[in-house]
C-alpha cells in the first residue's frame, strides 16, 4: 500500500513528525531502527531559551516559538490519553560560581536581558536577578555563587515518555510503524518516491529524514552535504533518598554542563560534549569523572547522592549548532528533520510539526531558511 509519507528515525524528531502527519490525515508509515544511544533517550530536556546567553538569534527565535508550543502539545496528548510526558514548569538558575565564570555570565546576562527588553517577554517577575542567598534557597545543594538568574517560567521534559506518548497518540490514529532500517530512497527523475526497507520497496508521495546522528547517510544519494555528526553526551542520574527535590530549579553554571532537578528525589547532572566520538554510545570513565567533578563544585550538597543511573547519548551535531529543516533543493518529495545538537528536547517537537506541514503542501509557519541544508553546500545533482 503506498503511504503518503514515510519518517525515517524513531527518536523525538522522527515521532513528532510522524504524530503531526496523521493527525493531519495522512497516511504514514514511521521505520524506526531504535539505535542504541539515540539522543531522545538521554537528553535532559530544558525548555528555557530566554536564559541561553550563547545560540545564535536564529535559533532563539525558533527556540522561544518552539517552547510557546509545549503547553498546547502537552494538553492535547493529555487528552488523547497519551501517557504521561514529564512536562511541567520547574524554574531554572543560571549562575556564576567561581572567578573565571564572571566575565562569561556578565555578557550571558546583557544578551539575556537585551532579548528580554526587546521582546518585552519574559515579565520582570518571570526573568531577574536573584542574590546568593535566594539561589541557594531555591537549589539548596548550591556552592556560593558571584552572581544568579533565575527563570520562574522554565520548564522541563522527559524525552523518552514525550516520544512514547507521542508515538502512542499517532498509532491510535493510524501510525503504521516498521521496525527495520531504510537501505536507500527511491528516487525517479528528480523526485523521491520511496524508500527501499529489507529489500521492499515502499511507494510514498513524501519522505522525511529524522535519523539523528545517523542521517548523514543519506546526503551522498542526495547529492547534498548533510553535515550532521554524532557528539556523545554522558549524563549522570542522582538520587537523594528522603529529599523533597520536586521545586528545586534547573542549574546552569558556565562549563557547559547542567543540572535538572526531578520530583522522585532525583538530579540528572550532565552531560559531556564529546565531538568525534563516532557511533560508540557508552560510558567512559573520563566522562562520568568530568560530569560528577562539574555537578560537586556547582552543587557541593550532592556529594552524598547515590549514583542511580548513566545514560549516554550521540547528539546530532552541525559545523554551525543549528538544526538542519525543510526541503532539499532539486530533489522533490525528501524533507530533513534532523541535526538539533544537544536542543533536540527543546525545539524537537515543534521542529517535526513545522516539517510535517511542508511535506502536506502548506507553507511553513516561520522562516526555515537559516536552517536549510543548502548552507552547507551546493546541490551536486
Amino acid at each position: 500500500m503506498p503511504f503518503d509519507a514515510v519518517v525515517v528515525g524513531g527518536g523525538l524528531l522522527g515521532t513528532a513528525t510522524a504524530y503531526h502527519l496523521v493527525s493531519a490525515g495522512a497516511r504514514t508509515l514511521l521505520v524506526d531502527r531504535a539505535d542504541a544511544g539515540r539522543a531522545t533517550d538521554a537528553g535532559a530536556g530544558i525548555l528555557s531559551p530566554e536564559t541561553n546567553g550563547r545560540d545564535p538569534d536564529a535559533w532563539f527565535r525558533l527556540a522561544v516559538e518552539a517552547v510557546a508550543y509545549y503547553p498546547a502539545l502537552i494538553e492535547r496528548l493529555r487528552g488523547e490519553q497519551a501517557g504521561d510526558t514529564g512536562y511541567a514548569r520547574c524554574g531554572k538558575l543560571v549562575v556564576a560560581v567561581s572567578d573565571d565564570e564572571l566575565e562569561p555570565f556578565a555578557q550571558a546576562r546583557r544578551l539575556i536581558f537585551e532579548r528580554q527588553k526587546q521582546r518585552g517577554l519574559p515579565r520582570a517577575d518571570d526573568l531577574h536577578d536573584v542574590t546568593a542567598a535566594e539561589a541557594r534557597e531555591l537549589f539548596p545543594p548550591l556552592a556560593p555563587v558571584h552572581g544568579a538568574i533565575y527563570s520562574r517560567i522554565a520548564a522541563r521534559v522527559d524525552g523518552r515518555l514525550l516520544n512514547r506518548a507521542l508515538r502512542t497518540a499517532a498509532e491510535a490514529r493510524g501510525l503504521a510503524v516498521r521496525q527495520g532500517s531504510v537501505e536507500r530512497l527511491v528516487i525517479e527523475g528528480d523526485a523521491v518516491t520511496g524508500v527501499v526497507v529489507g529489500g521492499e520497496t515502499v511507494p510514498a508521495g513524501a519522505v522525511a529524514i529524522a535519523g539523528g546522528a545517523w542521517s548523514e547517510a543519506f546526503g551522498k544519494q542526495l547529492g547534498v552535504t548533510l553535515a550532521v555528526a554524532p557528539q556523545r553526551g554522558q549524563i549522570v542520574h542522582l538520587g537523594l533518598h528522603g529529599t523533597d527535590t520536586s521545586r528545586w530549579p534547573m542549574v546552569n553554571a558556565f562549563r557547559q554542563q547542567y543540572m535538572v532537578a526531578w520530583p522522585d528525589s532525583r538530579v540528572v547532572a550532565g552531560a559531556t560534549r564529546e565531538t568525534g566520538s563516532g557511533f560508540t554510545p557508552h560510558t567512559t570513565t573520563a566522562g562520568v569523572r568530568d560530569v560528577l567533578a562539574e555537578a560537586l563544585r556547582v552543587a557541593p550538597g550532592l556529594a552524598d547522592a547515590e549514583v542511580r543511573e548513566i545514560r549516554v547519548g550521540l547528539r546530532p551535531l552541525t559545523p554551525d549548532g543549528l538544526p538542519v529543516l525543510g526541503d532539499v533543493p532539486g530533489v522533490a518529495g525528501i524533507f530533513l528533520v534532523t541535526g538539533h545538537g544537544p536542543t533536540g528536547l527543546t525545539l524537537g517537537a515543534y521542529s517535526g510539526k513545522l516539517v510535517a506541514a511542508q511535506m502536506l503542501g502548506k507553507a511553513p509557519e516561520t522562516d526555515l531558511s537559516p536552517f536549510g541544508v543548502a548552507r552547507f553546500s551546493s546541490p551536486a545533482r
